[in-house]
């Protein structure tokens, strides 16, 4: 499927999602007193902190969870979010960045397999219209095949924004190790163009 790809930003950006929500994806599987609870869903890192505690209570009353669940709900969303801030003010890697996103999801009664390219540097990418036009192209009619769709998409973009950070870190450290020597200066002419479409085609299959 096509995803638009816009123009790249040179500048250097400070961490957060390459979406226009920065939005933070939290999967939760808990499992007490012979109960399980699995969940996935984004949360807004800008939320006050309270607000972790008020969704955990609300969600063991409608499931009609041990109230044990609470508490385990609220440490394991705070510590996704406590890992998402920590990389928070740090550089991402800036360059053109396209990358393959994967998809390969059971919902229910539906599989669905799929490959294309994303920018990372479209700030203005949103996931969840990705998916809805995804399923409406696609003919799926299950409600929650497209919010799995986004979350698997976000979920790849996330692990993918931190490899940029580590990506940056690793360059400034690279060329703080090289200054003051001299060296032959690198040529910086432009590497061969690579046909993308041949690499990653607008491939999808979807079977229910």
């Amino acid at each position: 499927m096509k995803t638009p790809i816009s123009g790249f930003y040179r500048n250097p950006v400070k961490f957060r999602m390459p979406t226009a929500e920065n939005l933070v994806p939290i999967r939760l599987d808990i499992e007490i007193e012979g109960q399980r609870y699995k969940d996935a869903f984004t949360w807004n890192p800008s939320d006050p902190d309270s607000e972790v505690v008020v969704f955990a209570k609300r969600t063991v009353k409608d499931l009609k969870l041990p109230p044990a669940f609470v508490t385990q709900i609220a440490q394991s969303i705070q510590s996704q979010l406590s890992e998402f801030r920590s990389y928070e003010g740090q550089d991402m890697y800036a360059g053109e960045k396209i990358v393959p996103i994967k998809l390969d999801l059971r919902v229910n009664h539906t599989l669905v397999k799929d490959q294309f390219l994303w920018d990372l540097n479209n700030f203005e990418s949103d996931p969840e219209e990705f998916a809805r036009i995804f399923c409406k192209d696609t003919g799926i009619e299950d409600p929650e095949v497209g919010p799995a769709i986004a979350f698997a998409i976000r979920e790849q973009l996330y692990e993918i924004a931190i490899q940029s950070v580590v990506s940056a870190r690793e360059s400034r450290m690279s060329k703080k190790g090289r200054r003051g020597a001299e060296y032959t200066p690198v040529s910086k002419g432009g590497a061969a163009a690579v046909d993308l479409v041949k690499l990653f085609g607008p491939k999808s299959s979807v079977v229910r």
